[in-house]
């Protein structure tokens, strides 16, 4: 059977696109985890740290919390089906926020973070790990919050805000 050069073109255009349409399908957004990774949430009273070890402790890099009187450290630690897929750290001492992505799964979770003081509530954004090919992904944010506001931690599944997981809540240290 005879083609014309127009049809066999035409063949290997369509097999093109169908290759570069499944190349890319294969490159999607990750996927949201279904059901939500499980979530427990640890806090210390930072005014009688240095604090660490005991439920702190975990298989990356532990947790250690610095003195700062009136504060409330918070650590959350997220788990899918028994393993550790990561944790968001509010650390008083500095008000810093260290978001951890730990398992190359194709997943990441969203961390938005607020305060309340002086009667009106701060918006500081949503914040993930990069989501690198590395074992351990971390993203720290050092943030200006005045001492003793309360400090909203709100876990997502979802980018923008959707798919709600988990919430915690901390202190910025407050003078003595």
């Amino acid at each position: 059977m005879r083609t014309s050069i127009g049809t066999r073109f035409t063949g290997l255009v369509t097999g093109a696109l169908v290759a570069a349409g499944a190349l890319f399908a294969t490159a999607a957004p990750a996927q949201a985890y279904d059901p939500d990774p499980g979530v427990s949430t640890y806090y210390r009273q930072t005014g009688s740290c240095p604090c660490s070890g005991g439920t702190l402790t975990d298989p990356f890099d532990g947790t250690s919390f610095a003195h700062d009187t009136g504060g409330t450290a918070v650590k959350m630690e997220l788990s899918d089906a028994g393993w550790f897929v990561g944790k968001v750290e509010f650390h008083p001492d500095d008000e810093k926020l260290w978001v951890y992505d730990t398992t190359n799964d194709g997943d990441t979770f969203y961390v938005a973070v607020g305060y309340s003081s002086g009667g009106s509530y701060h918006d500081l954004g949503t914040f993930s790990a990069p989501g690198t090919s590395e074992t351990v992904d971390l993203t720290v944010k050092d943030f200006d919050i005045p001492e003793g506001a309360f400090v909203d931690i709100t876990l997502y599944d979802g980018a923008g805000r959707s798919d709600y997981i988990a919430a915690a809540r901390g202190t910025a240290g407050a003078v003595a």
